[in-house]
């Protein structure tokens, strides 16, 4: 019987399939004890699950490139780190020894006690990482029933779960899934971002799924309006065939728009950069007619390694970049890591407190003797091959800026003197994604030559919300008063400073809030190259007068009800 209910669009396409259903990660196995004689074989049963869960994410690792590497890859490093971990792996050892259970619920148990400790916590973020701790042992626990039928056979179907992890994604895909609707999350979350670089249709927060829907039930799935339709009818069918043809059309029409300018209807020129830190990004910028490398990442060079990369290999990278975008601009980000991301180096701190707001970012790189040093180095050298920007994440004061910048003078000079080939002038920016920094930007803008604003920090670190915490889907926004305020006041500062600026976050690539970054007077966007053809189509829909003239409109809004209408209102596609 048809039925139909809704949650939200987090990427956009339209699927037909079968559902698959995954009901939450809780681990519903019965007490079960194993005679003495048992124990050996469990314990070695437990052992080559873990293993095979080891071997398993190291493939999947190593299959992912570009942005998907470093983002996927932050989730399976973390696992990877929890598969190791003395505490999870001595637990379930002592479980199946001394109480003589069951390797099913010695995990259930170990779960249970772990997860016991994460949720009595303050801070939300160690709060969510729960989350993480159940992936882990859902694997483990799939990888004991190997000879289930488990999630193998997936090719067509649909996932319909309470949540899906990052490192899941690509995996899926592989298998065949030809999209994704789950009970919670975000469109603002990691997950989103990642099924929208893989243009995986994916509706998220609808609540109604898991209760209606059961194993091999046909469903078709709207990523752009979030409608799920149970069992379709003649109707439905006919939408869904006319919705996949006017996809097709419109991926045509955009293959166009590489080399057109991203020009709006009056006139003006709009600067699109590409966010990237691999060859394949940087070759997919270049191909479809981005301005330049508006982000370039640096931190997976120091991911998935025991060692620091010495100079040599950081300048051959950062060169190589210089190289492969031909003499258009190329911005390059100092090392951003922090206790958040897992790193085998030694350099991030472990058990902060809190890591969103612990040693990252620019933070680290000054804190460690010689890290900034190194990179800066093989920034400079790298800058004698075409035009380079250097960006610091993560400031929050002057004294930040100052002392890079001072360092930056006195390593040029020691290159020089070594017969280095460097820029007269290679530009230093600041990532405005503090609070801190935005308010007090009016005292240091006289220090940078140019500005990037990180809307995903900025917007986290403004409404104390993670982007990441499936409960705080709805408040993490960036259709926030607050947020579009301190974003036109960073915009109005710099432009009056006559200093570039560009807003780099997920923001910049969702071509929904186009309008509003117009309307608010920004003119340079940093996105995934993935987006950057359906940003120019919807900018060169765009009458940039007539939007600054209803500026002052959106910037009366007093909630994102306000907020959302105004952009409704805005007749662009």
């Amino acid at each position: 019987m048809r039925q139909e209910f809704h949650g939200h669009g987090a990427s956009r396409g339209s699927a037909l399939g079968r559902a698959r259903v995954r009901l939450p990660h809780a681990l519903e196995v019965v007490e079960e004890r194993i005679a003495p004689n048992a124990v050996d074989t469990e314990l070695a049963r437990l052992h080559a699950a873990i293993h095979s869960v080891r071997v398993e994410m190291h493939a999947l690792r190593e299959r992912l490139h570009g942005a998907l590497a470093h983002e996927v890859g932050e989730f399976l490093d973390l696992h990877t780190l929890l598969l190791d971990d003395p505490e999870l792996l001595h637990g379930l050892d002592e479980l199946i020894r001394t109480g003589r259970y069951s390797a099913d619920y010695a995990l259930r148990l170990q779960r249970d006690r772990i997860a016991s400790v994460f949720e009595t916590m303050d801070d939300p973020y160690f709060r969510s990482r729960v989350e993480d701790i159940d992936q882990v042992i859902s694997r483990i626990h799939s990888a004991l029933h190997r000879h289930d039928a488990g999630m193998h056979g997936v090719a067509g179907e649909i996932l319909v779960a309470d949540n899906v992890a990052p490192a899941e994604l690509a995996q899926l895909q592989a298998q065949g899934v030809v999209a994704i609707v789950t009970t919670t999350g975000s469109a603002l979350s990691h997950s989103a971002i990642l099924a929208r670089s893989l243009h995986l249709p994916l509706v998220v927060s609808a609540t109604l799924a898991l209760q209606k829907v059961n194993d091999g039930d046909v469903l078709a799935v709207d990523g752009s309006s979030g409608l799920v339709v149970l069992e379709p009818d003649a109707t439905d069918l006919r939408t869904h065939r006319a919705r996949v043809r006017e996809l097709a059309r419109e991926r045509k029409q955009l293959h166009r728009l590489r080399r057109e300018p991203t020009r709006t209807v009056d006139g003006v020129d709009i600067k699109l950069y590409a966010n990237a830190e691999s060859r394949e990004d940087v070759a997919e910028a270049h191909a479809l007619g981005a301005a330049g490398i508006g982000l370039y990442r640096t931190e997976f060079l120091f991911l998935q390694r025991n060692e620091l990369p010495d100079e040599d290999e950081q300048f051959r990278a950062y060169r190589d970049v210089v190289l492969g975008m031909t003499g258009r601009s190329v911005t390059i980000r100092t090392l951003d890591l922090g206790a958040d991301k897992a790193d085998r180096t030694g350099l991030a701190l472990r058990d902060e407190p809190n890591p969103a707001l612990g040693l990252r970012g620019v933070r680290l790189s000054l804190a460690r003797d010689g890290l900034l040093d190194t990179q800066l180095r093989a920034l400079l050298r790298a800058s004698g091959y075409g035009p380079l920007r250097i960006l610091l994440p993560m400031v929050s004061s002057r004294e930040e800026i100052l002392t890079v910048r001072a360092l930056l003078k006195h390593l040029a000079g020691e290159l020089r003197a070594q017969g280095h080939e460097i820029a007269d002038k290679v530009p230093l920016g600041a990532m405005i994604e503090v609070p801190a920094a935005a308010i007090a930007l009016p005292g240091f803008i006289g220090s940078v030559d140019f500005l990037s604003i990180g809307t995903n920090d900025l917007v986290q670190y403004l409404l104390a919300a993670d982007r990441n915490n499936e409960a705080l889907g709805e408040i993490y926004t960036p259709l926030h008063p607050a947020v579009l305020r301190l974003i036109r006041d960073v915009i109005r500062l710099a432009k009056a400073r006559d200093k570039p600026i560009a807003v780099c976050g997920e923001m910049a690539g969702d071509s929904r809030f186009a309008p509003l970054l117009l309307a608010l007077g920004l003119n340079e966007f940093s996105l995934h190259p993935s987006t950057l053809l359906e940003l120019r189509r919807t900018i060169r829909g765009c009458d940039l007068a007539t939007l600054q003239a209803r500026a002052p409109a959106l910037l009366r809004a007093r909630d994102r009800t306000e907020i959302e209408r105004w952009l409704l209102a805005q007749a662009f596609p």
